[in-house]
């Protein structure tokens, strides 16, 4: 396209109102500034009228159009210890949500042994399903406030939700309240993803991306290993009590976000959506700081590529709805088929883990943690290691792979359980094996629909697909093996596992047709912003 050659030959930023255009001015020490690539920008060339008239200062309005080359320059970066400190501070995230998902399931026996509470195992579900109802409501809730003002305050927000919700939890009293407050963690969490996967995916350089969104993504497990070795520890009756052990556990979550959000403290707005709503100074500013703390900074950014875009304040829910509906209806169809599988065939083998080793292995339920730490491990090396195949091979190519390969590796090994011809150790290598491919295929689905849509509604786009995929996947699939489990058939969990099979090859056939090819490529090359100027 016309403009995307004019943005790869373009450089500067500038300032235009009222179609007169003025240079911005960016010497403002200790600030910063960014902005994104709209669709058929009028792009000013070095040399121009514009790039000789003076600095202004920033106004209020929203009628002006800014022309920068802060995307350029953020992906102009190499990696440094910025971004080390970013990937850190808001990639923690998974780790707490797998710590929270397996403790919770690991303290199911503790909770039904309380003193106190004297759980059901109705209770038990209730309390589950509050959770994942909360993760679903306030992914949508928290990604639509991630998208109006901002991603920093969000992931503020989000996380006191989680770490006052997991305190909270440590001293319920009753199911009504436990149910309650697990609840808001889970709307912590779910808030959460959205605004920690758009503020990393708008701060990665382009090249780094896939790889980076996909370790994140898998660190989840290095939480869920941590939950198992925690349960193992605390629901030892010779260490605690039964009433103590479970409230330890939570209390030990709380303590972690608490160190996270301290860590938070010093990580910047992104810079691409200051520049949209209206405050370009301050974006430049933090990408003047950023370069500086990398030892990058450049002499010659007026060379480098530059976009045109209209500032806003927000973007209204009907100009969302016809983005993701309308305008990007393939991409938002790929996103949902990506999710809904992934979420499926994750959540129906994780939360019936358990059950499958100690119905049909005779595994005691206090050794399953053990069996947790070598199938977390397969689950993180697997986007650890070929991670990077999805900044070099590409998108299209490896989703399809990890999906296609993930499906027909359950239905082999769903055929060896359904023969007896596997033990509880080689079951597990089994999985471990398995969610090698199927953890990156996962992650992916969110790299996916979080780097495929615009900036104004990425963070939207993020909640509303994780909320379809897991209220469909995590509802139906851990319902669906709950009742083949209690048939105590091994024939009919081995057609579950084909079920879920089926889900991920088609997945993957969807993928290699219509995915998009977003490897090492701008943000706003893939998908223009809506406050594009022609």
């Amino acid at each position: 396209m016309a403009w995307r050659r004019r943005y790869l030959r373009s450089g500067g930023h500038h300032v235009c109102r009222n179609s007169s255009q003025r240079t911005l001015g960016l010497g403002v020490p200790g600030r910063f500034v960014v902005g994104s690539i709209p669709m058929g920008v009028q792009l000013i060339r070095p040399g121009s009228a514009a790039s000789n008239s003076a600095s202004i200062p920033v106004l209020n309005d929203h009628d002006r159009v800014i022309e920068t080359s802060i995307p350029a320059r953020l992906d102009d970066l190499h990696w440094s210890g910025f971004h080390t400190r970013v990937v850190l501070a808001l990639g923690i995230t998974w780790i707490l949500d797998g710590l929270e998902v397996t403790l919770a399931g690991a303290l199911s026996g503790a909770l039904k042994e309380s003193p106190t509470l004297r759980f059901s195992n109705f209770d038990v579900g209730l309390a589950n399903s509050a959770y994942l109802a909360g993760a679903v409501l306030g992914a949508l809730g928290f990604g639509w406030l991630t998208d109006r003002i901002g991603r920093k305050k969000l992931f503020f927000i989000t996380l006191a939700v989680y770490l006052t919700a997991t305190a909270a939890t440590a001293l319920s009293w009753n199911v009504a309240s436990y149910a309650l407050f697990r609840f808001l963690t889970g709307a912590g969490i779910g808030g959460e993803y959205t605004a920690i996967n758009s503020t990393i995916q708008e701060l990665v350089p382009a090249r780094y991306r896939g790889w980076t969104d996909l370790v994140i993504n898998g660190s989840f497990w290095i939480g869920a290993a941590l939950g198992a070795v925690s349960a193992i520890v605390l629901l030892d009756p010779a260490w605690f009590a039964p009433d103590h052990g479970w409230r330890l556990a939570y209390l030990t979550g709380a303590g972690l976000g608490l160190v996270v959000f301290v860590m938070r403290m010093w990580i910047p707005e992104s810079p691409r959506w200051l520049m949209i709503h209206g405050r370009p100074e301050q974006a430049h500013a933090i990408v003047d700081a950023i370069e500086q703390s990398a030892g990058q900074v450049r002499d010659d950014k007026e060379a480098l590529p530059k976009i045109r875009l209209r500032m806003r304040s927000h973007t209204p829910l009907r100009e969302v709805s016809q983005t993701l509906f309308t305008a990007y209806r393939q991409r938002s169809l790929v996103g949902l088929v990506l999710m809904v599988a992934q979420a499926f065939f994750y959540n129906a083998i994780f939360f019936t883990f358990a059950l499958i080793l100690t119905d049909f292995f005779a595994i005691p339920a206090s050794h399953v943690g053990w069996y947790i730490l070598p199938f977390a491990a397969g689950n993180f090396l697997g986007p650890l290691l070929l991670g990077r195949l999805f900044d070099t091979l590409g998108r299209r190519a490896m989703i399809a792979a990890t999906y296609g390969v993930s499906g027909v590796l359950l239905a082999l090994s769903g055929y060896l359980f359904s023969i007896g011809a596997l033990t509880a150790q080689t079951q597990t290598i089994a999985w471990m094996v398995i969610f090698f491919f199927a953890s990156p295929a996962a992650s992916a689905a969110y790299l996916t629909v979080s780097e495929t849509f615009p900036l104004e509604v990425r963070a939207l786009a993020i909640a509303l697909f994780y909320a379809i995929g897991t209220g469909i996947g995590g509802v139906a699939g851990p319902a669906l093996f709950g009742v083949l489990i209690d048939t105590g058939s091994r024939t009919s969990v081995f057609a579950g596992y084909l079920f879920g099979s089926a889900l991920m090859v088609v997945a993957a056939a969807v993928a290699w047709r219509y995915a998009v090819a977003a490897e090492r490529k701008s943000l706003e090359t893939v998908a223009p912003p809506l406050a594009f100027v022609e």
